[in-house]
């Protein structure tokens, strides 16, 4: 199991180091791209509930793609890591502006105090973060383990897909005992299907 963790960080690290080598137009150029493909991803457009994340820097970009969720009614929910009880809050935001907060790790994060807890049954696509994966839905998240917990506990029916630029594709991601797959990858050059 250690092996695993170490070569994991590893592999983390390579990744990270391409991401930063990206200029700010080329991750905005890559995102565009990745976000037209999912915009026009059928499970996409007919999901009603929407779990998204909020991109952090050098991740695709998904500021777009909550304001479209916005534009077309959908209902946008985002996973809230409450400390204390170390439990994921999946929680509705209506309005990115008031209902959103900055946390002290500098990350945008929904208000538990004005957003109201969705249950997790309800959703019907998760876009789900990770830094690297494979074509079999393997992903290497940031080392939380929040995603790999929550995976679970999303209905099989739902869609798990990730947004990854082409560079955060691997051969194999190493397997841990509790890490999860996602079902699609889309990146700016195809849409991966687990395979």
């Amino acid at each position: 199991m250690d092996d695993v963790k170490e070569i994991k960080k590893e592999i983390r690290n390579d990744v990270a180091k391409k991401l930063e080598s990206f200029s700010k137009d080329e991750v905005s150029t890559k995102s565009r791209q990745i976000e037209k493909r999912l915009l026009e991803f059928a499970n996409f457009i007919e999901a009603h509930v929407v779990l998204l994340y909020t991109s952090r820097s050098g991740e695709v970009n998904t500021d777009q793609v909550i304001r479209h969720c916005y534009h077309f009614n959908k209902i946008v929910v985002v996973p809230y890591y409450d400390a204390k009880s170390k439990k994921t809050l999946l929680l509705k935001v209506d309005n990115p502006e008031t209902d959103m907060m900055l946390t002290a790790d500098r990350e945008v994060m929904p208000d538990p105090t004005r957003c109201r807890m969705v249950p997790v049954d309800s959703i019907e696509i998760a876009l789900v973060p990770g830094l690297v994966f494979d074509e079999k839905g393997a992903r290497i998240g940031l080392g939380s383990g929040i995603y790999d917990k929550l995976i679970p506990r999303l209905p099989a029916t739902t869609r798990k897909v990730s947004l990854a630029f082409e560079d955060q594709i691997i051969q194999q991601v190493p397997k841990g005992s509790i890490d999860r797959y996602v079902d699609i990858i889309i990146t700016e050059k195809r849409t991966i299907y687990k395979i």
